[in-house]
């Protein structure tokens, strides 16, 4: 253990070499999202344009099957009118054992999941890509920065770039992303003893988001960086929908418990205080 964090502190302080091993903890940015922290909460414009990217641009491959298409109503998250919940699920079929037929969605129906094989669904990849960017897999990024899949997700589908020059001649298939770590890797852009001379890999997902790829109702300049970030809080909020409820609840239990605190001592102190005060 002490080990590893030796390592790690070298890292951070530029010491070790530009050589990059295999699987190396990706150079993931820290978003400032409006939900982090122990008193944040969703951004609901931000959940709307996420929606919006999802549904024009990844929903073609990947599904929300564990989400209710309801929860887009509900307070603290989405907050779209129930109009327009009834009126987007309607642009969705589900298969109706009752019928043994597709028809269109109801608020009451879930997502529909991934439409291809290899794509995974993306209800809960927020929460499972959480603890991504400790050291080693420590996970202290996301304790003191509160850095997490959220950041990993935006990251991600900002990282796309062009193939370095090493894989000029490389016949190896898929897109290269400076993030993901654990796609294929041309053996001409290694070194003899296997270490990367670029960070990232090669991922079978193309470039999903290129720059105006939809346009924001709310006038925001639909840049790659911005639609990241988007879809990346709108797949926090489809893991973690009651974040907010959580969060509020937890703070008013601090305070339940501080008043308890307080009261249980001063009963205690008044209780006590003739037997400890009698010799006097």
């Amino acid at each position: 253990m002490i080990r590893q964090i030796t390592l790690s502190a070298a890292v951070v302080f530029g010491l070790a070499s530009p050589a990059l091993a295999a699987g190396e903890a990706p150079s993931v940015t820290d978003y400032d999202f409006s939900f982090e922290g122990p008193f944040g909460t969703y951004d609901q414009m931000q959940l709307q344009r996420g929606l919006q990217v999802y549904t024009e641009i990844c929903a073609a491959c990947h599904g929300l099957q564990y989400v209710p298409i309801r929860t887009l109503h509900d307070e603290g998250g989405v907050g779209l009118p129930e109009d327009q919940v009834r009126a987007y699920a309607e642009f969705y079929e589900v298969f109706d054992a009752e019928i043994d037929d597709f028809r269109a969605a109801k608020p009451t129906d879930h997502f529909p999941g991934s439409q291809l094989e290899n794509a995974p669904d993306l209800s809960l990849m927020a929460k499972a890509r959480a603890g991504f960017s400790g050291p080693y897999g420590l996970g202290i990024n996301q304790f003191f920065k509160g850095m997490g899949g959220p950041e990993y997700i935006a990251s991600l589908l900002a990282g796309y770039e062009e193939p370095p020059e090493c894989a000029a001649e490389s016949t190896i298939e898929g897109s290269y992303n400076k993030v993901f770590t654990a796609g294929g890797f041309p053996d001409e852009c290694k070194y003899e003893d296997g270490k990367h001379k670029v960070e990232g890999s090669w991922i079978a997902m193309g470039q999903p988001i290129w720059g105006d790829d939809v346009e924001y109702e709310d006038g925001t300049a639909a840049t790659v960086e911005q639609q990241a970030q988007d879809v990346a809080a709108f797949l926090m909020w489809a893991s973690e929908p009651k974040l907010n409820a959580r969060k509020e609840a937890g703070f008013v239990s601090v305070i339940f418990l501080t008043i308890l605190s307080v009261l249980l001592y001063l009963t205690n102190k008044k209780i006590w205080h003739g037997i400890k005060h009698r010799d006097e």
